[in-house]
């Protein structure tokens, strides 16, 4: 990777991506001198108390940079006339979190590149960053992980790789938010670098390592919940890997009625685990010994 060229500029390509990380890449890209001539994002989700339409994260980037947009609900024949229409030479993928038919992977001339966030085959499926947080190291150490762009096929999280760069972290684990943000920069740049390189045909993509694959599982409200008693460590993993959904909580009773009490912040104290900031269940945060003050 070290014979970097400059995209070419008449670059024609889609970018497919809905959450946060794939803002975060987006900015990268934009950073780099690469911009999506369109982007294909999910439609708008009923979010709040009062359930309004909300558009994706990748949309409001989008019209803020003044680039067209589709938010189609199946990727159908329409969806599909469209793209087919724009004549596209790449398509990119970073969490767009729907299935996309084989038909439009294959339309481009360079193919579909995807941006994972682990080391691949590492960590396949929907969740790899919950996922490395959540793993069995030894909370305080110095953990490597790192991005991965694959030429997409028709298995999940499975075709060869284009591209990888790893990352030591100390102090492992990092909060789920911070390490989207780590790797979602990374894999931006790694992006801008493999790009021009992919499209210029200097890459040879090597097939994965299929018989060490792990895979991840999908995240539930559920995923969070937490037993005080249980084992310290894994305890705090969960609190880290879900510090922004669906978030880490565990159940109590106050005045014969069960509590839902979100912990936001912990750590690990002589082997034990110390919850340090809560949201008791219908209340605001505060301090966890305020919390047990109140219980008494």
């Amino acid at each position: 990777m070290s014979n970097i060229q400059e995209a070419p500029p008449t670059l024609s390509f889609t970018f497919f991506g809905t959450s946060h990380i794939s803002v975060i890449i987006l900015e990268e890209l934009l950073r780099g001198g690469l911009t999506p001539t369109l982007i294909v994002t999910a439609p708008p989700k009923q979010k709040g108390r009062g359930l309004s339409l909300t558009p994706s994260e990748v949309k409001v980037w989008a019209d803020a940079h003044h680039i067209p947009t589709l938010e189609p609900e199946k990727l159908n024949d329409e969806c599909y006339n469209q793209l087919l229409a724009g004549n596209f030479e790449l398509f990119v993928i970073a969490s767009y979190g729907k299935i996309i038919p084989e038909r439009i992977l294959n339309m481009p001339r360079h193919g579909t590149l995807n941006v994972h966030p682990s080391l691949l085959p590492k960590l396949r499926g929907a969740s790899p960053l919950q996922g490395s947080i959540l793993e069995d190291v030894p909370v305080g150490s110095t953990h490597e992980t790192g991005v991965t762009i694959m030429l997409i096929d028709e298995e999940v999280d499975h075709g060869p790789i284009v591209a990888q760069e790893k990352i030591s972290l100390p102090n492992w684990p990092p909060k789920g938010s911070e390490l989207e943000h780590t790797l979602g920069v990374l894999g931006g740049k790694l992006l801008v670098k493999t790009i021009p390189l992919w499209t210029a045909g200097t890459i040879t993509p090597s097939a994965q390592e299929h018989n060490k694959a792990t895979y991840t599982k999908k995240v539930t409200k559920e995923s969070g919940h937490i037993d005080l008693a249980d084992d310290p460590e894994r305890m705090y993993r969960k609190i880290r890997a879900f510090d922004v959904w669906p978030r880490s909580y565990f159940t109590t009773t106050r005045s014969g009625r069960e509590m839902r009490v979100v912990v936001t912040d912990a750590k690990i104290e002589e082997g034990k685990l110390v919850p340090l900031r809560v949201i008791p269940e219908g209340k605001k945060e505060m301090n966890y010994e305020d919390f047990l003050k109140g219980q008494k």
